[in-house]
């Protein structure tokens, strides 16, 4: 094994520009690429080289010798050691326009003219509706929050700025109850989910649960109001510990129960803004027979707007997702809008044939992407594409399998669900012809 490389000495560092992981990124004297995080465009700063990475250094500033106009005082104190945030420092105009580029960026590379302008909606504190707290027993005390920036050491959090009120609310109190449990040994996590019905907790453990743990986990149920209450412990599926009501969520006028730790949209803003984007890109004239399939439908966040315009055909393939989708279709008497179906899309793509059966197609693909099933849906030359997108870089990767086949870009908005980090949500509609 080649013995790791000696990082260079410290230099002063002109910050050219922003780079996709929200990293000031510049040159060291021999040329090299050097992140800094922390930094700004337009910025001198003395940067300390700590690891090699990629092309370059990761780097440290050590000090900001030529702050940027658009530099400000970051709101939260945990801003720095907290992962959860890296652009709190910089003024909303220059980090709108920068998350906006973000999405322009990606589209350019895959060969679309993109718009001067593109539509965007703005993040704001306290919306956050979904949080995953990391956990750690550590010298007798508890500690809870998010992991401090590309490492595994957990960051203690009293409060987070783009969390919404009722979460924040529980970060005291789940202390002393985790501090109690022996289910908790090192590590653990917890997952919430801000339903309708209130917060839907799941904790994850690194042992089983005893008896005391699933008293004391009802008892906090009890106390702080919370619908349901799970635990998953390794290696095995989430098991309710209590049921006060039932953890239900409202999608576009269905009840929807999903299940613990259900993916669904970071808030309830940025879910409205995708809905309005995806509805935009239907087609201008709709019959009876007007199908399409949506793809990584989840638990129904698009399945139910769309079927209020067209009959759907919804593919999912996570079996609790898809069985609350199936379970709110048919309480809502919806069997005759929306079929749902379980299929893996990584490893069973639907093909270009089964495709050709649908007038458009709509997908929201997890954070790698659809590379598989964009080929095919390319293949079919479905006349409209309507793609949802948490990662640009995926996005531009399937997008230019998109313009290989003819399609062109008739719609774009970024929209900001995960407010001062450097990740983005995105709808874009493609249109062949």
């Amino acid at each position: 094994m080649p013995a790791p490389r000696k990082p260079p000495s410290p230099a002063a560092v002109r910050i050219d520009r922003m780079g996709a992981e929200g990293d000031g990124i510049g040159r060291l004297p021999d040329g090299k690429a050097v992140y800094v995080p922390l930094s700004l465009p337009g910025e001198q700063v003395l940067a300390r080289p700590v690891r090699p990475v990629g092309d370059g250094w990761l780097a440290v500033a050590e000090t900001v010798e030529q702050p940027d106009e658009a530099r400000v005082a970051p709101p939260c104190r945990h801003f720095g050691r907290c992962g959860g945030c890296v652009l709190q420092h910089w003024q909303d105009s220059a980090y709108r326009a920068w998350k906006a580029g973000l999405l322009s960026y990606a589209l350019r590379q895959a060969g679309f003219a993109v718009p001067e302008t593109l539509e965007f909606h703005p993040g704001l504190p306290g919306e956050r509706r979904r949080i995953d707290f990391a956990v750690r027993r550590a010298g007798g005390r508890i500690i809870l929050g998010l992991h401090a920036p590309r490492a595994t050491e957990v960051i203690d959090l009293t409060d987070c700025l783009v969390l919404h009120p009722a979460l924040m609310a529980l970060m005291a109190p789940l202390r002393p109850l985790l501090g109690g449990l022996r289910a908790v040994k090192r590590e653990a996590s917890v997952v919430i989910n801000l339903l309708d019905s209130g917060p839907d907790l799941l904790l994850r453990s690194d042992a089983p649960l005893s008896l005391d743990d699933r008293n004391a986990l009802t008892a906090f149920a009890r106390a702080h109001n919370l619908p349901r209450v799970s635990c998953a412990a390794p290696g095995e599926t989430p098991e309710t510990i209590c049921l006060l009501r039932p953890a239900t969520t409202t999608l576009s006028g269905v009840t929807v129960r999903p299940p613990p730790g259900a993916f669904l949209q970071a808030t309830a803003e940025g879910e409205a803004a995708i809905v309005r984007a995806v509805l935009a890109g239907l087609p201008g004239r709709i019959t009876a027979k007007t199908r399409i399939a949506e793809l990584y439908a989840g638990c129904g966040t698009l399945t139910f707007a769309l079927a209020q315009a067209v009959r759907v055909a919804a593919f999912e393939g996570d079996p609790d997702a898809i069985g609350a989708l199936r379970q709110a279709v048919n309480q809502g008497g919806l069997a005759g809008r929306i079929e749902a179906a379980q299929r893996h899309l990584t490893r069973q793509p639907l093909s270009a044939r089964e495709l050709g059966a649908f007038t458009a197609v709509v997908l929201d693909p997890p954070h790698a992407g659809a590379a598989a099933q964009i080929a095919q849906v390319a293949a079919a030359g479905v006349p409209i594409v309507i793609y949802v997108s948490c990662n640009p870089a995926t996005l531009g990767r399937d997008a230019r399998t998109m313009h290989g086949a003819g399609y062109r870009l008739a719609g774009a908005a970024a929209i900001d669900q995960f407010l001062w980090s450097a990740r983005l949500e995105s709808v874009c509609v493609f249109r062949r012809g």
